[in-house]
């Protein structure tokens, strides 16, 4: 987490604005490097781990391009993988909760509302523990951590949230919009982390 430095000031002979359409494109470019690393199904917290540290890599104007990227992902899949796989087992729960409320089953409609909660609540726990991730840590520590900050910091949470209903209603509208916006997600988690450290 102390790796991230956010510079106040555009390098010399760039001006604040250039250098904040300069970010906004790098967001953009990394989210379609994250949906392709997110092919994989399971591969998703990693996807989303590599582009977060791309970008924070950007914002702290180091070099890095797509090879750094690539092997943060290579790095961040070997236990990441694990977290995409209980991501889709709890979609899967709330899933079947739904389900049960569409059933009529007594308590259903309580159930799935929690479980609905539970799962907003484990995506934006997911997207900041990815947001914070370094090569030298484990996702089960980042996760663990990620949730205290979620439940703790219910406003950079509620931002995290947001990010992720703009994919959705991009997807919905115009779905290949929704690629180059899950860069923008991980920006959002990026700068909700370095706000929570801050304070």
């Amino acid at each position: 987490m102390a790796e991230v430095r956010v510079r106040a000031r555009a390098p010399r002979g760039e001006s604040a604005f250039a250098e904040r359409f300069a970010v906004f494109a790098e967001c953009l470019l990394t989210g379609v490097w994250i949906a392709v690393a997110s092919l994989g199904v399971v591969t998703y917290p990693a996807a989303f781990a590599a582009g977060s540290r791309h970008l924070r890599r950007r914002i702290a104007h180091e070099a890095g391009g797509w090879r750094e990227f690539a092997a943060d992902f290579r790095s961040a899949v070997r236990s990441g993988w694990l977290a995409g796989l209980a991501g889709w087992a709890a979609l899967a729960v709330v899933w079947v909760d739904v389900q049960a409320v569409r059933a009529g089953i007594p308590g259903g409609p309580l159930v799935g509302a929690v479980g609905v909660f539970a799962l907003i609540g484990l995506a934006a726990a997911g997207l900041r523990a990815a947001a914070v991730w370094t090569p030298d840590g484990t996702w089960r520590a980042l996760l663990a951590e990620a949730g205290r900050r979620t439940v703790l910091d219910p406003a950079g949470s509620f931002l995290i949230v947001g990010g992720l209903a703009v994919v959705a209603l991009s997807a919905w509208f115009v779905a290949p919009l929704a690629v180059p916006v899950l860069g923008a997600v991980a920006a959002a988690a990026v700068a909700v982390e370095e706000r929570h450290r801050r304070r």
